[in-house]
C-alpha cells in the first residue's frame, strides 16, 4: 500500500494557475502509474490526467487537454499537476491515485487505482 498526500490547492481567479503536488511513500514510486481525478459538489469523481509508471505516456481528459500538464519526479516520489488557464468549472476536490506496479492498461478508470490521497480543494472564481 502507498500513502499519498496532495498539496497546492487553493483559491484562484479564472485564467490563473495552480500546481498540485502529490507526495508518495510506502512503495517504490517509480514502478507505478499515477493519476489525478477530481470531484465537484454534486457530481461524480472524474478522470483528469494520468502518467505511466515509466513516464513514456500521459493522458488527459478532453476538458483539460492543453491547459493541464501531469509530470512526475521519481527522485522526489512526487507527481505534479500544473493547471493553467483555470476556469470556474475546474472547481473541485482533486485527488491523486496510485496504480499497480508496471501497469500497462488504460489509466482512465478509477478501478485501476487501489491507493488514493485525501484530496486538495481547488476553487476558481469568475
Amino acid at each position: 500500500q502507498v500513502r499519498l498526500v496532495e498539496s497546492g490547492g487553493g483559491l484562484v481567479q479564472a485564467g490563473g494557475s495552480l500546481k498540485l503536488s502529490c507526495a508518495a511513500s510506502g512503495r517504490t514510486f517509480s514502478r507505478y502509474p499515477m493519476g489525478w481525478f477530481r470531484q465537484a459538489p454534486g457530481k461524480e469523481r472524474e478522470f483528469v490526467a494520468a502518467i505511466s509508471w515509466n513516464s513514456d505516456s500521459t493522458y488527459y481528459a478532453d476538458s483539460v487537454k492543453g491547459r493541464f500538464t501531469i509530470s512526475r519526479d521519481n527522485a522526489k516520489n512526487t507527481v505534479y499537476l500544473q493547471m493553467n488557464s483555470l476556469k470556474p468549472e475546474d472547481t473541485a476536490a482533486y485527488y491523486c491515485a496510485a496504480g499497480p506496479a508496471f501497469y500497462r492498461g488504460s489509466l482512465r478508470p478509477e478501478r485501476v487505482y487501489p491507493d488514493w490521497g485525501q484530496g486538495t480543494q481547488v476553487t476558481v472564481s469568475s
